[in-house]
């Protein structure tokens, strides 16, 4: 889900919604011309009675809006907006490269989690061919596995993404 805007002063910021209100922030923000990206990835979902696909926001209750720092209380006023993260008493921003990246994670068909576990820092990798290529990220090993993880930087958030050992170098 995106929305729309562009300016060279705007930037990438965190924000934190109220419970299960992702979707919802979302949808409020897009409709006041404020750039959104909200990532959504599809699980099975079982109940007694069925299955069913839904589509769930990849980090609850997290979204991220694109703006000038002067928009920033309009954000806040939007209905199911809680907070912007704070990083050292400022509001954190993130790098254009991280939301490009996670878009690109988002695009891939690799299965993906997201944990707030402090894993090990392991070698600094790049994913070399496929879809991921160009990101960078820590090589962990983490139930058994070898997998690429993503930090999102002032978020306290990574996301751990299975991809094959053939398609990731050193650096």
């Amino acid at each position: 889900m995106e929305g729309t805007a562009g300016n060279n002063d705007m930037k990438w910021y965190p924000v934190y919604t109220n419970a299960r209100a992702e979707k919802k922030a979302f949808e409020a923000l897009t409709a006041k011309g404020i750039e959104a990206y909200l990532p959504l990835q599809r699980k099975l979902k079982n109940w007694s009675d069925r299955k069913k696909w839904v589509e769930e926001p990849l980090i609850p209750s997290y979204l991220f809006v694109r703006i000038a720092p002067a928009k920033q209380a309009e954000v806040l006023m939007t209905k199911g907006v809680a907070r912007f993260l704070y990083f050292s008493g400022k509001i954190a921003g993130m790098p254009d490269k991280q939301i490009e990246e996670l878009r690109l994670l988002m695009a891939s068909a690799f299965e993906m989690e997201v944990t707030e576990e402090n894993l090990q820092p392991g070698e600094k990798i790049t994913v070399k061919a496929g879809p991921l290529k160009g990101i960078s990220g820590e090589m962990v090993a983490y139930r058994s596995q070898k997998q690429l993880l993503i930090r999102l930087e002032n978020l306290g958030q990574s996301i751990i993404v299975n991809a094959p050992a053939a398609l990731i170098d050193r650096f």
